[in-house]
């Protein structure tokens, strides 16, 4: 099964990078706010450059001077299947199996939009109205 990871990043501003194992590299988006297990709460999700494999287990101080210097941890990590979409149609549902994230999520582009899609929890048994990223 192919992996995921969320990249907690104490950049300028701390946000989220949460990343999708497909086509040989980790497909990445910046989350401002962090991903969510409320379905009520739809999260900005930027789309960055893709990243090898080998960075999903990195954790370290990228130093200043460097695009994005700061602390980065491993926030979450698992599994997916991928339940439905494209990323080149601008839409995928997938099931995550992670130690934090669970169950069904949907990211998708917004429409005119290159860079900017947005994260949803889908409703399922994993669905929690009151989860907090920090």
């Amino acid at each position: 099964m192919p992996i995921f990871v969320i990249h907690e990043h104490h950049a300028r501003h701390l946000h989220y990078d949460f990343r999708l194992e497909m086509d040989g590299v980790l497909k990445s988006w910046a989350i401002p706010k962090g991903p969510s297990s409320n379905p009520s709460e739809k999260r900005l999700a930027i789309m960055v450059e893709d990243h090898s494999l080998d960075y999903g287990s990195f954790e370290g101080v990228i130093p200043e001077g460097h695009y994005g210097a700061g602390k980065v941890i491993i926030w979450d990590t698992g599994t997916y299947k991928l339940l439905n979409g494209n990323i080149n149609e601008g839409k995928i549902e997938f099931f995550l199996s992670g130690r934090k994230l669970k169950g069904a999520f949907v990211i998708f582009r917004l429409k005119g939009k290159v860079k900017e899609w947005l994260l949803v929890k889908k409703k399922d048994e994993f669905a929690d109205p009151n989860f907090r990223t920090q």
